[in-house]
């Protein structure tokens, strides 16, 4: 049995609640969060994204640089961080055998220093653009988050194939469905990282894409993550293309259920149904 946790490691609270969330004031800070999952497995805790780190709240100058931190305003709650809700589970950083990350953004991987013995999965092409940014890529990675030397794992696409996507065995060697889904196009190497469970798949899109109603006929995303989404892109065609991939996916697959990083509603809901 594969238990899942949905877990937010992470409150962003931005300006501007009407353009990112829809919903209230342009003037009132908006709330997107950073939905990672802790998968229970029989060889050890496996961990999808970080979301921000403790050092990240310690430092959040050095770890996020000055502009980030400025536009992104996530709350100093260190009991949000995954290490401190792994602990609170029972566990310990040291049970945390692997780490799957979507992509290395500053808000996906602050805290891959909490877990310094994990083994850390990565589409190779991320990596390469995380370890050289380009201009427009330099304000999104940090390499302060992993000046400990990770045990990083390259992962690179072959041709299996998952709901009509590509796909990769995320962990060789074990048993468990765990598999990366190329979707580039946010970065360079963009993975989504889908887990097969008892009641059915889970498809963590990462940033494919940013809000639930970009998931529907017609889709439909609030004005701010809309323009967020078009500035953070390394490849709009890519993108947009996948975006249309995983509209069909999620209308067509009763099985599979979908969801992004940052959509706070996306959370509740998940955690509700594991609840259940």
């Amino acid at each position: 049995m594969t238990k899942v946790h949905h877990l937010n490691c992470g409150s962003l609270c931005p300006f501007g609640r009407l353009w990112l969330n829809g919903e209230g004031h342009w003037s009132e800070r908006g709330h997107l969060c950073c939905h990672c999952l802790l998968i229970e497995t029989d060889h050890g805790l496996v961990l999808v994204d970080t979301g921000l780190g403790r050092d990240d709240l310690r430092q959040p100058y050095t770890r996020l640089g000055f502009l980030s931190y400025w536009a992104l305003a996530p709350e100093n709650r260190p009991e949000l961080t995954a290490i401190a809700q792994i602990e609170a589970l029972g566990f310990s950083a040291k049970d945390v055998r692997h780490i799957l990350l979507t992509h290395l953004d500053l808000d996906h991987a602050g805290g891959l220093a909490d877990f310094p013995d994990a083994e850390v999965h990565i589409h190779r092409s991320e990596w390469k653009a995380a370890m050289q940014p380009s201009l427009h890529d330099r304000g999104r990675y940090r390499a302060p988050q992993w000046s400990h030397r990770p045990r990083w794992s390259l992962h690179e696409t072959g041709g299996d194939q998952w709901r009509g996507l590509q796909s990769i065995q995320a962990i060789p060697g074990t048993d468990d469905q765990i598999l990366l889904i190329p979707l580039h196009g946010h970065t360079q190497g963009h993975c989504g990282i889908a887990v097969n469970t008892d009641s059915g798949w889970l498809l963590h899109a990462g940033d494919a894409y940013f809000h639930r109603e970009e998931m529907q006929f017609p889709a439909h995303c609030p004005v701010g993550l809309n323009v967020l989404q078009r500035l953070m892109q390394t490849d709009a065609q890519a993108r947009l293309h996948n975006q249309a991939l995983l509209r069909y996916l999620n209308a067509q697959h009763d099985d599979v259920h979908l969801f992004c990083a940052h959509d706070p509603i996306e959370l509740q809901q998940s955690q509700q149904r594991a609840a259940r």
